[in-house]
């Protein structure tokens, strides 16, 4: 059981993983390249649905991590899991506290309503992101460093 448990934790953080490190460095690039206002609600729609789903996603990854970890405390690679956990509760309060705030706001804009420094938020959300992908690589490296 515990190791079907190492299996799906890895890969559901590891999926995870592939979504937000696409989002950052795919998605945001191939938005960026087209018309402002295209731009603008291209975000303001994945703001919306990636918004829906990356809560239930972040905190199943936290939670499969945490059972790993207590029920291979007094196994191999028990720290390298407890520390990914820890990173993952680092990535769910970077979201909750840095860009949930402004997801909340820039999923709402329009062509016709957004705010003047609507650009300035979206790049604010992007370093935001860039630090809560390398949280999250981490936490995935140490699981699957754990997981061998």
């Amino acid at each position: 059981m515990l190791d079907t448990l190492k299996v799906v934790t890895v890969v559901v953080v590891g999926v995870m993983v592939g979504v937000e490190f696409s989002v950052a460095f795919i998605v945001n690039r191939i938005l960026g390249a087209l018309p402002e206002d295209s731009y603008q609600l291209g975000r303001a729609h994945g703001g919306r649905m990636l918004g829906t789903l990356m809560p239930f996603w972040y905190f199943t990854s936290l939670a499969l991590s945490a059972a790993w970890a207590i029920a291979g405390w007094h196994h191999p690679g028990a720290g390298l899991v407890v520390t990914a956990a820890a990173l993952l509760v680092l990535s769910v309060l970077m979201s909750v506290l840095l860009l949930v705030p402004i997801n909340n706001r820039s999923k709402t804009w329009t062509p016709e309503n957004r705010p003047a420094n609507w650009r300035e938020q979206s790049d604010r959300w992007d370093r935001f992101h860039y630090g809560r992908v390398a949280v999250i690589i981490a936490a995935f490296t140490l699981l699957a460093t754990a997981l061998a």
